[in-house]
């Protein structure tokens, strides 16, 4: 398989596992407002803000591979890009697995009336998944795809001209894999302003949350904007302006995503927890987080790309 298809299809399956998170995202900041969460005890009413927290450290892992291929190797099909994705994939199954298991604690427990057995079947399915996830691979491992393993690693520094159409396609993959998230968060930012829970907010959490819903509507239009072009514009064919266009689009679209994300990250933990200290660190954590995952990482392997190559044309010299 050549290398550009091998990166499609770990950008694919990057989408596979964003689009299991995407529901939890959604039911994970929509349960903070529901009638019955004020009723929880206070220790499922923290474990449901670390789920979030966990949930959105995930979904950072799962982005951050596309945002690395758009900034750090500039959309081109690299050995490193097939390597990181399925590294940052794989670590992302954890965080989600003990997410899994706290919503399904919490709600196992209100279905059959205690918290024991709740607590009971959420490990026990818990474990399964993770088992299923990490533990089936790691002893699979042990008996096939050592050959497999010892390619990509040889491809690692290698970098492939791919046709125009893969890169676009690439570049449109990547906007679906983002586009999940804010899907999730949109639509809670939408309905809550309906619920009971919301009229309680002080003012200024109410604007916060209006300014996250801006910030999240910008990072959608943003990232339907590509295909949108394709299709107007270009009527569906290739162009280099477009592969441009779309890249930088995709690139533009994350930080009104963070920052969506954080703000209102903000609003359930502060529906939780009564230090504003332990609510403003953790969502400050998180941004920087996310952050650094979307921009710092990307921006500095392109710098070490760029020294490679000064380096690589002062010795051709």
């Amino acid at each position: 398989m050549a290398l550009g298809q091998k990166v499609k299809t770990a950008l694919n399956e990057t989408r596979t596992l964003i689009l299991g998170a995407q529901i939890l995202i959604g039911f994970q900041y929509q349960s903070a407002f529901q009638p019955r969460f004020d009723g929880l005890p206070s220790g499922a009413q923290a474990r449901s803000a670390v789920a979030l927290a966990l949930l959105l450290t995930a979904a950072g892992l799962l982005i951050a591979p596309s945002a690395f291929h758009r900034i750090a190797e500039g959309g081109a099909s690299t050995g490193r890009v097939q390597i990181l994705t399925g590294r940052f994939a794989a670590a992302a199954l954890l965080p989600f697995a003990v997410a899994l298991g706290i919503d399904l604690q919490v709600t196992l427990a209100l279905t059959f009336g205690g918290a024991r057995s709740g607590a009971v079947a959420a490990g026990a399915f818990t474990a399964t998944a993770f088992g299923v996830w990490c533990g089936w691979g790691a002893w699979m491992r042990r008996h096939w795809g050592a050959g497999e393993r010892a390619k990509a690693t040889a491809e690692r520094d290698n970098r492939e001209a791919v046709p125009l159409q893969a890169r676009i396609e690439q570049m449109l993959t990547e906007a679906r894999v983002i586009l999940p998230g804010a899907q999730a968060l949109m639509g809670f930012q939408l309905v809550i302003v309906l619920t009971s829970a919301f009229d309680t907010l002080p003012q200024s959490l109410r604007l916060l949350h209006g300014a996250a819903l801006l910030c999240v509507a910008l990072s959608v239009v943003l990232l339907i904007t590509p295909a949108a072009l394709h299709r107007i514009v270009w009527a569906g064919e290739d162009s280099e302006t477009l592969l441009l266009i779309g890249g930088r689009l995709t690139v533009a679209a994350l930080l009104p995503l963070a920052l969506g994300m954080t703000a209102d990250a903000y609003l359930v933990f502060a529906r939780i927890f009564d230090s504003t200290g332990l609510v403003v660190a953790l969502s400050a954590g998180l941004l920087l987080l996310l952050l650094a995952l979307w921009f710092g990482w990307p921006l500095a392997g392109r710098k070490h790309r760029d020294a490679l190559s000064e380096a690589g044309l002062s010795g051709a010299k």
